[in-house]
């Protein structure tokens, strides 16, 4: 009995020990950084965090300023808000922020394969350059997708016709529209309406979205190294990404199979190619691994964001009637009833255009960013960051920004107009950072 005793109080001493270390590197490690809440041993800021991360984070800037420090377990987060101090970050000083920062969600599945979830520089900037390039080829963001954005258009009215007035979710139509479109870019072709095989691939990406955007989502992001090994729905991500890189990989192999390296037809046949002419470099980025995680980082990002804001749009279009009247009235002033929409018709929409800016801020998708590195010792408002500090910085809080807009809390499409009706634009319209 007295040896149980004697080994559970050295069990106590040495647990102790490791949480008294623990601590004090926790507060050794603040140098310099900012000030904010007192972290715990081993728990950090967990406390003051909780599961709603972002509006916590918002509460303790009100206490703590537009620049503090919190601990996600032993690791320091630099939170950064408002519009002048993020646009520091992502593009006066762009630069000392380059690095990316830790997505546990991601990181955990893809690794740093790819372009989106790497901490590799000379991979992103290499996989970033042919990715531009070639989605512009194919005519991403030009006028020449016109064309595909209208045809596709077309087959949703034909979808939501059949509904025939009833009730529906209209979420899994415009998610269709919108698959298609970017999966023929990607890999050269569009799928009925009823094929399985979309349904299946947008359950798994709006589960993954939901899952990430949730409590248990929010927690694996802020304290990976305990959410690693709790049950719970946030372990589902890597299974879901996992089924949606397989299906990836067997649309590769069909396109392999039908290559014709003088006429690309597509992201996929473009970057096949490219892996081709590069096969002798040791130093490529351009192998098979990053094709697949490529291809499915930015099929996931562009549907996910075009569909969950084009919802909400509707949502709140139902709430505002006013707005989406005057909307309509602009619409059949500048189209009218009997042909299709052009791009170029956007010109002479000012009330619609700003409508759409408004949509987008007031959604508020990514309100914590995308999180950064500092890639060198760097100053911030007075306070000196090491090499490799992580940095949030808070979207929200530059598209809520009571400096850079009249309506910072309400849905107002008059943040994006001027005295005279026109369109404006600002400076702090950042819904998805400042790409």
């Amino acid at each position: 009995m007295d040896l149980f005793q004697d080994l559970t109080l050295i069990l106590a001493l040495f647990v102790s020990c490791i949480i008294l270390f623990s601590s004090l590197k926790t507060f050794w490690s603040r140098g310099k950084l900012p000030p904010g809440p007192t972290p715990l041993p081993l728990l950090g800021n967990a406390l003051d965090v909780g599961a709603d991360a972002v509006n916590s984070l918002m509460k303790l800037s009100e206490k703590y300023g537009d620049v503090f420090t919190v601990y996600m377990g032993a690791r320091p987060i630099v939170v950064v808000t408002g519009y002048k101090l993020v646009k520091e970050i992502y593009l006066d000083k762009g630069d000392e922020y380059l690095n990316r920062g830790e997505m546990p969600a991601f990181d955990s599945f893809y690794k740093g394969d790819g372009l989106i979830f790497t901490f590799n520089m000379k991979r992103w900037r290499d996989l970033r350059r042919f990715s531009l390039s070639t989605l512009r080829d194919f005519g991403f963001g030009r006028r020449s997708n016109e064309d595909l954005i209208i045809e596709e258009t077309n087959h949703l009215v034909e979808s939501l016709k059949k509904h025939n007035q009833s009730f529906i979710d209209p979420r899994l139509n415009l998610s269709k529209a919108f698959y298609n479109v970017i999966f023929s870019m990607m890999f050269g072709h569009r799928h009925d309406y009823e094929d399985k095989e979309m349904v299946t691939n947008m359950t798994y990406i709006y589960q993954v979205f939901t899952t990430i955007s949730s409590s248990w989502g929010q927690l694996f992001e802020l304290f990976p190294s305990i959410m690693n090994y709790l049950p719970g729905p946030h372990q589902n991500i890597k299974k879901l990404l996992g089924k949606l890189s397989k299906y990836v990989d067997s649309r590769v192999k069909i396109n392999q199979k039908t290559l014709d390296p003088n006429n690309p037809r597509d992201y996929v046949d473009a970057f096949l190619i490219k892996m081709e002419k590069e096969n002798i470099k040791p130093d490529s980025e351009f192998n098979m691994k990053n094709l697949i995680a490529c291809t499915l980082q930015i099929f996931f990002a562009a549907v996910e964001t075009m569909s969950t804001t084009t919802t909400y749009s509707l949502l709140i279009l139902m709430k505002y009637p006013d707005v989406l009247a005057k909307v309509q009235k602009e619409i059949d002033q500048v189209i009218g009833r009997n042909r299709e929409p052009a791009l170029q018709d956007r010109n002479r929409m000012p009330y619609t255009e700003a409508m759409i800016h408004e949509m987008q801020r007031f959604t508020d998708l990514i309100p914590m960013g995308a999180p950064r590195r500092t890639t060198k010792e760097v100053t911030l408002k007075g306070y000196t960051l090491p090499p490799g500090t992580q940095i949030y910085p808070m979207l929200t809080s530059v598209l809520k920004d009571p400096t850079c807009f009249k309506y910072p809390t309400e849905f107002n499409p008059e943040n994006f107009l001027n005295e005279k009706g026109e369109f404006k634009k600002n400076d702090a319209f950042m819904p998805l950072a400042a790409g």
